[in-house]
């Protein structure tokens, strides 16, 4: 399922096993979304960060309007602060790299503690599929959690991986988005 385009309206009438799906009412031109790419070499500027365009141009192929992308260094609190204020903003963040088992690999960590809930299934669909490319997706520690009205996923820091990873569950984040607005009636 695929967000809607502006000019379809409010609301779109889908199957009857589907729920209908809105567009956002804070900027009523779709679903609004950020990328933050969390990399200690990017932020200081030592290496090119592909996977943040990446993942920017799989949610804009989607219909997503990207209103941010950002690069911060593998650091909690500097995660976390932005993550806040990028999840008041936003409906979906979506954050690549500082999912897996290095030191400095932080993301998991900093997403849990700016959650109100979090979406485990999402992160096994995530590494449920991943697992059909690679033994490596068991390593990824990344997460999906809800705060506020918004959504923040962690995907893998590797172009294919944050691509492969979003695009597994990337469906079902219109009707999660949906329900989080308080539209929970069924068809």
């Amino acid at each position: 399922m695929q967000p809607p385009r502006a000019a379809e309206g409010k609301k779109r009438k889908m199957s009857s096993s589907t729920a209908e799906v809105r567009t956002d009412t804070r900027t009523g031109n779709g679903w609004t979304a950020a990328v933050v790419t969390v990399s200690d070499s990017c932020a200081r500027g030592e290496r090119h960060d592909l996977s943040g365009p990446a993942v920017a141009q799989v949610l804009e192929n989607l219909r997503f309007e990207v209103t941010a992308r950002e690069v911060v260094p593998d650091d909690s609190n500097q995660i976390q602060k932005l993550l806040t204020r990028l999840a008041g903003d936003v409906r979906f963040v979506v954050t690549t790299g500082g999912t897996g088992i290095a030191p400095r690999d932080v993301t998991p960590e900093a997403t849990q503690a700016v959650c109100d809930r979090l979406l485990d299934g999402i992160a096994e669909r995530m590494r449920s599929e991943g697992s059909r490319k690679t033994p490596y997706a068991a390593l990824s520690r990344g997460v999906c959690g809800v705060r506020g009205t918004s959504i923040i996923l962690n995907v893998p820091g590797s172009p294919k991986g944050a691509v492969e990873s979003l695009e597994a569950v990337v469906e079902l984040i219109p009707h999660a988005l949906n329900l989080l607005q308080g539209h929970t009636e069924h068809s």
